[in-house]
């Protein structure tokens, strides 16, 4: 066996190997919080803190719903601040800027003092009606937000909204990610889409799963994409995927996801379950 595997042409030894390696990734459960953590949809890992933060919408995401949080977690679970940022509407997506943290809310997006939570702007945006997501462009300051419910992608820079995308294909727009230049986008067909935000150029990286509410980056073009009914898949560098997880049948979902890459630990919200679990990335 060894004699023949040299024989092979290093090229196609190179892909088997990068084969094998995708093949191998998997997820070993490490802990889950208490469930204080009401109806959390996202978690976002902060590395110039090294804590988490976890947007709970305490409820049923609706515009009356007023009693929305943002809890202070601790890379082990426990609960640091439960109501670090209260008073909150429906909040879900999250991500950080400048020392700032945005979270959507219904139909605006809210600006956060990291050292202190307090609110400091909240940003309507024209015509929305379930804002989601949320991926940050560090370089150029801007502020990425989907609409789910009237299926658009809008950026936010300086304080002023403009609607980036539009129409076919996106459908159900939920999952955004920020990663090389490139926007990723959860669709709610199933397809996870790569958009250039300069050229408006759209392509898709994967299809065939279900919509798509968290995405992380797992580096060399491979990520980890959640349903938020309870699935968990494995997207491969050439598009390929892979179920990972599926707690469908047991009605725990898989909202949107936090990822710490140097641990390569991954951080689960399960929304009506309440809890957070986390597990190592193997």
């Amino acid at each position: 066996m060894r004699k023949t595997l040299l024989a092979l042409p290093l090229g196609l030894l190179a892909s088997i190997y990068t084969l094998v390696q995708a093949q191998t990734v998997a997820l070993k459960p490490v802990w889950e919080s208490d469930t204080t953590l009401r109806t959390p949809e996202c978690v976002l890992f902060e590395p110039s803190q090294n804590v988490l933060y976890v947007s709970c919408i305490n409820g049923s995401p609706k515009p009356e719903n007023k009693s929305s949080y943002i809890a202070k977690v601790g890379l082990d679970g426990k609960v640091i601040k439960l109501k670090f940022t209260d008073n909150l509407n429906s909040t879900k997506g999250m991500g950080v800027l400048k020392n700032k943290l945005y979270v959507t809310e219904m139909t605006q997006v809210a600006e956060i003092d990291l050292a202190t939570g307090k609110i400091l702007n909240q940003y309507p945006i024209d015509g929305a009606k379930f804002l989601n997501d949320i991926a940050i462009d560090p370089q150029k300051g801007v502020v990425y937000v989907t609409d789910s419910n009237d299926s658009k992608v809008w950026a936010i820079t300086n304080g002023k909204s403009s609607l980036v995308l539009e129409g076919a294909p996106l459908k159900g727009t939920n999952g955004l990610l920020f990663e090389n230049n490139q926007l990723l986008i959860g669709n709610g067909d199933g397809s996870l889409l790569s958009l250039n935000p300069a050229t408006k150029q759209l392509s898709t990286i994967a299809k065939g799963m279900g919509g798509i509410d968290g995405i992380v980056a797992l580096g060399n073009k491979e990520y980890i994409v959640t349903e938020w009914a309870g699935k968990i898949w494995h997207v491969r560098a050439d598009g390929t995927t892979e179920l990972k997880s599926d707690t469908s049948a047991q009605k725990i979902s898989s909202a949107d996801i936090g990822y710490n890459p140097t641990t390569k630990m991954l951080f689960v919200p399960t929304f009506f379950h309440n809890t957070v679990k986390a597990y190592s990335l193997k």
